[in-house]
């Protein structure tokens, strides 16, 4: 291939709309074009990535014994009623883009495929022969984002392999689900990647186990807490811990303390003396389910402690009732929220774990009883400082029981760096930044029971399929790479999914001697099977370097005033070791070394 064939822009200046280094780099250096707010060209540089990462990927499928496949991009709604994921991907602030066809039937852009795979599924495995499966695709997905950024890293359309597999018991699953938590380790190696394996949240997607691949990276979205040992990791939604011990309360008795505009847990401690840990914090949020009315929750936290999101979507979706449908959000209630039902107003910032259920009486859209839940870090508490329930008013030395029966002990806290590890108290949690790149699942019988995905036994009954889903974000991957390989003057892509790995630039393409070499070694390279470029713009040499570096293919090849004499210069871009060699050697001292870069099964 050849420069001036090549389609290739680049820009001098960072794009506005950028804000991590790999966006910056991939729009400067030629490899992608914004169309619309999260939705991206492929330019030809960054199409040749994305084939290079999508053969690893299909090579490492296939030796899995994973068949590939391509399943319809748009699914129907009734698939994803059946699943009971419908209302919960396309409400509130669900990520499907979902429309109507002609005849009126709703119909969703996929983003993801357990629904479709596991309808085909139960029309096609029948017996315990056919047993395990499994089956991938590499395809164009589509989530309705709310705020895209960050280029590929979260657009509203992108590429991504998903595998599922099916199974006749636990056991086979769990020896797939292993045999694909190794596949994704060499994906990743293959890739020039250094990825960390991490105990994730299902969400969304279900199962009883799954594991997230992150690519360490400052700009990544994602906080991983790992133990200095290694033997333990995870993502801050799924990350357990040991909090810091509390300061015990010196206090025999409940007292009220007259409180005036301190509303917030550092105000509360700084005016009085006492330490967060000695506190009980009260959140008055909202679950907002696909039928019937919202469910109003009272959580308690210890007042240092941070909630965690995802682990109370988790705790409230399991004892909800299964007639509520999916779990669509769950939110702060405000001042304007309360009133909005006629209720009494609540002297936010002053709560208390005692606030009755009778504050929720005559509410218009709400239940009247509240789903309590807190924290262990608050139920241990023997005596502490919380909300007396009346405007610039606490309570100090409350205890559970006295004040009010202790709720339901749930973890809901997020670990944070510093805390002691779990399996080792000795050690303590270390925070880095990651971006995901893959996922693992062990779905069990969710999708299968709900879809009537049932085989038959050996023994001649009937059972549902076990399964098992495997997701790598092939596009998002691809800028993963560069966000950690890249320097001051551009991208240092890994030989393996480089878009060519050897570059060669004459230093003035007008002067014959340097054009005919640099023709002749750009041939012998083609010839010896080198994924090769020729720059051959008019461009001044400086201008060539520039560019050879923005775009980060590994290796140079100048060929430049030593040419007559059949001299030329080997650059490593990743180093930036430089060597003068004769042409004739070139082939001899490059190819050994392209070999062992490239990787492979």
């Amino acid at each position: 291939m050849r420069v001036s064939r090549l389609m290739l822009v680049t820009l001098r200046d960072d794009p506005a709309e950028a804000e991590i280094p790999s966006h910056k780099l991939l729009l400067r250096a030629g490899y992608m074009r914004r169309v619309a707010s999260g939705i991206y060209a492929y330019l030809p540089l960054l199409w040749r990535v994305l084939q290079k990462v999508s053969l690893i990927v299909r090579q490492e499928m296939d030796r899995t014994g994973a068949l590939e496949t391509l399943l319809p991009q748009l699914q129907p709604a009734e698939l994803w009623e059946r699943s009971g994921r419908w209302a919960g991907y396309t409400a509130g602030e669900g990520i499907m883009f979902h429309l109507q066809d002609r005849q009126g039937r709703e119909l969703g852009l996929g983003p993801t495929h357990e629904e479709v795979i596991t309808a085909l599924a139960a029309d096609l495995l029948r017996s315990y022969r056919q047993l395990p499966v499994s089956l991938y695709q590499i395809q164009t997905k589509f989530r309705d984002e709310i705020r895209p950024r960050f280029g590929l890293m979260r657009g509203r359309e992108f590429i991504m392999k998903d595998a599922y597999s099916f199974h006749a018991d636990e056991a086979s699953l769990k020896e797939t689900y292993g045999a694909m938590d190794q596949a994704y380790r060499r994906i990743f190696a293959r890739c020039g990647l250094r990825a960390v394996a991490v105990e994730a949240d299902s969400g969304a997607i279900g199962g009883s186990a799954s594991q997230e691949f992150m690519v360490t990276a400052d700009a990544g979205e994602d906080l991983v807490l790992a133990s200095g040992d290694g033997t333990y990791a995870a993502n801050q939604e799924r990350a357990v811990s040991i909090p810091p011990s509390a300061i015990a309360l010196e206090a025999q008795g409940c007292e009220p303390l007259a409180t005036p505009g301190q509303t917030s847990i550092d105000d509360l401690c700084s005016s009085h003396g006492f330490d967060p840990t000695q506190t009980v914090k009260v959140l008055v949020l909202l679950a907002r389910f696909a039928e019937g009315p919202a469910q109003p929750l009272l959580i308690s936290l210890r007042g240092d402690q941070q909630l965690n999101d995802v682990k109370l979507a988790n705790a409230v979706t399991a004892r909800a009732q299964p007639a509520w449908g999916a779990l669509l959000e769950i939110a702060p209630i405000s001042v304007d929220q309360w009133a909005s039902q006629g209720l009494d107003p609540l002297p936010f910032g002053s709560l208390g774990p005692h606030l009755s259920d009778a504050a929720l009486q005559g509410a218009s859209q709400w239940r009247s009883q509240f789903l309590r839940l807190a924290d262990p870090t608050a139920t241990a508490l023997k005596r502490f400082v919380c909300g007396a329930n009346q405007v610039d008013t606490h309570l100090v030395g409350a205890a559970w029981d006295e004040l009010v029966a202790c709720p339901e002990a749930v973890d809901l806290r997020s670990a944070q760096p510093g805390d002691s590890c779990c399996h080792d108290p000795s050690q303590t949690l270390e925070a880095s930044r990651g971006i995901e790149v893959g996922h693992i699942f062990q779905l069990g019988r969710k999708y299968s029971e709900a879809l009537g995905a049932r085989f038959t036994t050996e023994s001649g009954t009937e059972e549902a399929l076990w399964m098992g889903c495997y997701g790598i974000g092939v596009s998002r991957l691809a800028q993963a790479a560069v966000e950690q390989h890249h320097d001051a003057h551009g991208i240092c892509w890994p030989v393996s999914i480089a878009p060519f790995e050897v570059i060669v630039v004459p230093a003035n393409i007008a002067e014959p001697t340097q054009a005919e070499l640099a023709e002749e070694l750009y041939g012998q390279l083609q010839e010896a099977g080198v994924d090769a470029l020729l720059d051959d713009r008019t461009e001044r040499a400086g201008v060539k370097f520039k560019d050879a570096d923005l775009v980060g293919i590994p290796w140079r090849v100048v060929v430049g005033r030593g040419a007559g004499e059949g001299l030329v210069e080997l650059v490593e871009r990743a180093t930036g070791e430089k060597r003068d060699l004769a042409a004739t050697n070139l082939l001899t001292a490059l190819l050994p070394v392209l070999q062992q870069q490239r990787g492979g099964i």
